[in-house]
């Protein structure tokens, strides 16, 4: 084999070894990736159902019941159109309470029921995830607008 044969033979293999290297690290990615839903999206049914992803709001006062002396905990979250009521089994982060933000990482039950797997409570007074601070700030606005015509219940898109 002549030198230039060998140069051009090691670039393509140095140039396939890259290849396959980012065609790996791309599906990495893509395995890993995590959407974020709007509630009243959930709620319309526009959700990735092969997949777990995040949904965001505020946690309605009033509505998280947990059985005695178990870790099972169901709640409801709103994003100030809707509410999805939420199923979780695990220890809750300190900061978890009615009337404060949280973000929970899972996929929709069979039942209706979000079913998460990881519940991520706010952690300032004045933070809030970007995503979940987009949507509650839309749907306020579609709230007020609802109100002012009259209607009062979640209609999402």
């Amino acid at each position: 084999m002549k030198p230039r044969q060998q140069r051009m033979l090691a670039i393509g293999l140095a140039a396939l070894g890259v290849a396959i290297a980012a065609g790996l690290s791309l599906r990495a990615f893509e395995e890993n990736m995590m959407f974020f839903v709007d509630v009243s999206d959930v709620v319309a049914g526009d959700y990735p159902d092969e997949r777990t992803f995040r949904i965001g709001g505020l946690v309605v006062a009033d509505s998280v019941e947990r059985e005695e002396g178990s870790l099972d905990l169901r709640f409801r979250v709103t994003d100030m159109r809707c509410e999805l009521e939420v199923s979780y089994v695990g220890v809750l982060p300190d900061l978890f309470r009615e009337g404060q933000g949280v973000v929970a990482h899972g996929a929709m039950g069979a039942d209706g029921v979000f079913v998460a797997d990881k519940i991520l409570a706010k952690h300032d007074e004045d933070y809030m995830a970007p995503e979940v601070a987009e949507s509650m700030a839309k749907h306020v606005e579609d709230k007020t607008e609802s109100l002012r015509a009259g209607q009062s219940e979640c209609n999402p898109q």
